[in-house]
């Protein structure tokens, strides 16, 4: 049968892809190298396992580690089987299936009924990602309990340089910089599942009070907040406690298990304890994620661990046809990557080298070239001229399809690249190449907010550096807010408008507050009408919006119920409602698209012209709905007299992702603008692919991180030499970076004082044909894929929301931004959720009812 649905969806598996899915007993270790269609083969195999082998698709747990790898597997799946109901006659429904993002089915498995008592759903606790992460390690009064808690008697900027010296010198006494240590290691030391106690007995003694840090922000966070690292932690602990667990699912599938960690792999083979069906899928020579504390040992080692563990010995499947790449690119990697010296010192290798990877690919065409070795400044133009006539010849339909990567997108060669190519009429979509609030449109939509809310003060004390730097980013945002306003009259009059509602809100809050001053009345009190009304309404100056929040008849009516039911409102509760504005910050933003500099970008958007300035926006909508979700939302007069907004706002929110260069652009459909060359870290490009690439630079910093030094006491004996990790992490990251060319690739071959590559590239650069002279028509032309997922839409969130607009719908499902009202949206998540509680709620009565009757029948 599944051969009839093969060839109805046009797919011929290789020899391997279909062992690979025919294989549904016992564990499977699959190790893919890059193009093998690994994605392909996974969907396949749980469409084999569900319309072929009646497994039920709640009993299949498939993870992977990206919010865009996640949808193309769901949407995969759908495809696919829906394409299978036509052959079998039967409908599948995946509602209940686990396939997601790791830490996204973690949060799930903590609320999964069938692991539960009752059936009920499960209080969770709150999820910290990142960014909340550091908001709670920044607050002050953690780092003033840590002081009290070690007795330390100097200044706290120099607990703080202590901390910090414990990481890299030169030692500094930056807040920013401790929180961003103490992250590292905190995760670190949450994924691999130590005790804290147990940690401290272990350690050297200079650098035990780091981990009596971590000690002290996990009884900070107690049972009701987790990290996502703790989240998985949680996870773990709830599979642990119930039996039930180990046979929750029939299949256990991962992938890119070469980036799992401790706790993970923990998690994993838990889960497959009780069926043995675990498949695990991933590539050693494309682990990048050691920072992130992933484990590469987790799947060079897995037939050992698997078999100590589960009892049973997995089948070994090697996909190692490249169908991605011309003959020419993946010569170039493979020989690139088995260059490096992986021996153990007792035989062996640290990699798994015998994978057999070569190209379906029979053209022996021209695929790698290299510019002359020449100066930065020459090189540059080189390429660029090359991309021009990439475009121009139509080797490639879209800019987009021109990847530059780069180890980092913080260096001169990145400037040098945008610059060059814009000599020849090219633009570049780098959101990681500076900070992502220094690009023009969240620059732009700063001053904007900022010309209505006020400027921060500028302490002149601490004028210099990062905060020198903000600061000046912040003059600059005005200007160029101003430079608007005063191309568009209609603007500025909203502006000026926007600022005299906020004026007033700030007058009405200081006349209250004077009247509860003059009077002795604390802000706390009970508010009774009979006693505060009349004064509040008499104060001196009050607007007439605030007189009409006071005396209402119906909010007084309120207060009085309230009062007599021993459930008062405090004054402070009264003044505020009364001196608030009716808008928030994501409803500002909203406003300022209707006016035409931003009806322009999303018209260019619109036609496929340009879609980064709308990229831009919609991540800056993002940020300012982070801000909304992690500080008070509301503007009040209150927050306006006391500059409590502006010290929220700029100084605790803004100025940490400014110093964090928090921000990049993601659509899980298609990532990247159209009409612009993207610039990506190596690590951005990941199970991504590229029609041409070009390798901006083949230089690293190869340097051991201190988190790994830290940590290797509390580890395991075994694993990768710690002096040996940077070297091999650096091949591994430009084995990706080589890998996601499809027809061409090119090399930057920098030439001079100072310039360098890594000594791997040698050999390949002198391979390598010379651009000068390369025929550009004789590389394929790029075709586009035809899109033939099946999406699925909702009535409510989808439907309904298009009917009331197209273009709101278009910004808020096709490019993300935040929706400031999502009552619709919202609605139709919620009504399901409802439906299914109560259905759970229904079986776990009837099953109750059952229990209680035939005891009565025994007695």
């Amino acid at each position: 049968m599944i051969e009839t649905l093969y060839a109805h969806a046009a797919f011929t598996p290789n020899e391997d892809q279909r062992h690979a899915i025919e294989h549904l007993d016992g564990p499977l270790f699959l190790v893919a190298g890059p193009g093998s269609g690994k994605t392909r083969v996974l969907l396949w195999r749980v469409v084999n396992m569900i319309a072929f082998h009646d497994v039920a698709p709640e009993s299949v747990f498939l993870g992977t580690f990206t919010e865009k790898a996640a949808k193309q597997l769901r949407d995969g799946l759908v495809s696919l089987l829906a394409l299978a109901s036509e052959r079998t006659g039967e409908a599948y429904d995946l509602s209940g299936m686990y396939v997601g993002t790791i830490h996204a089915l973690c949060h799930r498995l903590l609320q999964d009924r069938p692991l539960a008592a009752d059936r009920e759903r499960s209080p969770v606790p709150a999820v910290l990602d990142e960014l909340d992460q550091y908001f709670t390690l920044s607050q002050g009064s953690f780092w003033a309990e840590a002081v009290t808690a070690f007795g330390f008697e100097g200044e706290m900027s120099d607990f703080r340089e202590k901390v910090n010296a414990q990481f890299e010198p030169p030692a500094s006494a930056s807040r920013y910089k401790a929180v961003v240590n103490l992250q590292s290691l905190f995760n670190r030391l949450s994924e691999e599942d130590v005790d804290p106690q147990a940690i401290l007995e272990k350690v050297p003694e200079e650098h035990t009070p780091l981990f009596r840090l971590y000690e002290l922000y996990r009884e900070r966070l107690g049972d009701k907040r987790v990290d996502l690292s703790l989240l998985q932690r949680a996870a773990y602990r709830a599979l642990l406690v119930n039996e039930g667990a180990i046979h929750r699912f029939k299949h256990v599938i991962i992938d890119e298990y070469q980036d799992t960690n401790t706790i993970q792999e923990l998690i994993f083979f838990r889960l497959a304890a009780g069926w043995k069906n675990l498949c695990v899928v991933g590539d050693d020579d494309q682990a990048l994620y050691r920072f992130r504390g992933a484990t590469v040992e987790n799947f060079v080692e897995f037939p050992k661990r698997c078999s100590s563990t589960l009892g049973v010995e997995p089948r070994r499947i090697e996909l190692g046809i490249n169908y991605r790449s011309r003959r020419g690119i993946v010569q170039a990697y493979t020989s690139f990557v088995a260059q490096h010296d992986w021996s153990r010192p007792d035989g062996g290798q640290f990699r798994l080298h015998d994978k057999g990877v070569r190209a379906h690919s029979k053209d022996d065409g021209v695929s790698v070239v290299s510019t002359a070795p020449s100066k930065p400044v020459e090189l540059v133009d080189e390429i660029a001229i090359l991309c021009r006539r990439l475009i121009d010849e139509r080797v490639v339909a879209d800019p987009n399809q021109i990847a530059f990567l780069f180890p980092t997108l913080k260096s001169t060669i990145v400037e040098r690249f945008e610059e060059a190519l814009g000599r020849v009429g090219l633009r570049v979509y780098a959101p990681r190449a500076k900070r992502f609030l220094e690009a023009d449109e969240p620059t732009l939509v700063i001053g904007l907010l900022t010309r209505v809310l006020g400027k921060p003060h500028r302490n002149e004390a601490f004028d210099r550096g990062e905060y020198g730097e903000f600061h000046s980013w912040l003059d600059t945002a005005v200007t160029v807010a101003d430079a608007l306003m005063d191309s568009d009259p209609t603007l500025r009059a909203f502006v000026d408008q926007r600022v005299a509602e906020l004026k007033a809100i700030e007058c009405d809050y200081v006349a209250l507050k004077a009247i509860l001053d003059a009077a002795g009345w604390s802000e706390d009190a009970v508010y009774d009408p009979n006693t505060h009304k009349r004064p509040l309404l008499n104060a001196a100056g009050l607007s007439a919006d605030a007189r009409r929040a006071l005396g209402g008849a119906g909010l007084e009516k309120l207060y009085r119920e309230r009062l007599a039911d021993e459930n008062p409102i405090s004054l402070k509760n009264v003044i505020n409602r009364a001196t608030t504005a009716d808008w928030g910050l994501l409803d500002l933003f909203y406003r300022f698209l209707g006016f035409q500099r931003f009806r322009e970008m999303i018209d260019l958007a619109d036609g496929g012209v340009d879609e980064a300035p709308v990229c831009n926006l919609a991540l800056t909508s993002q940020l300012l709905a982070r801000y909304i979700d992690t500080f008070p939302p509301l503007i009040t007069g209150q927050g306006l007299a006391t500059e409590m907004l502006q010290r929220g706002f700029y100084q605790a929110f803004l100025f940490a992702l400014f110093r964090m260069g928090e921000g990049e652009y993601e659509d899980a459909e298609d990532p990247f603008p159209r009409g612009r060359i993207p610039f990506l870290t190596i690590h951005q490009s990941k199970g991504l692919e590229f029609p041409v690439v070009v390798l901006g630079s083949a230089r690293t910093q190869r340097r051991a991180r201190k988190v790994e030094e830290l940590v290797r006491p509390i580890l395991p004996p075994g694993g990768e030499p710690l002096d040996r990790m940077p070297g091999f992490d650096a091949m591994r990251m430009f084995y990706v970076a080589l890998s996601r060319a499809q027809n061409l690739l090119v090399l930057a071959h920098p030439k001079g004082q100072g310039q360098k590559v890594d000594t791997e590239f040698h050999e390949l650069m002198a391979k390598a044909a010379p651009i000068a002279g390369f025929d550009v028509t004789s590389v394929p032309k790029a075709k586009q894929e035809p899109d033939d997922v099946v999406r699925r839409f909702s009535y409510t969130s989808d439907y309904l929301a298009f009917q009331r607009c197209p273009r709101q719908y278009m910004l808020f499902e096709r490019y993300g931004f935040a929706a400031s009202r999502t009552q619709t949206m919202f609605f139709g998540s919620l009504v399901h959720a409802t439906l299914e509680d109560l259905h759970h709620r229904m079986i776990a009565a009837r099953k109750a009812k059952k229990v209680a009757q035939q005891a009565g029948g025994a007695a």
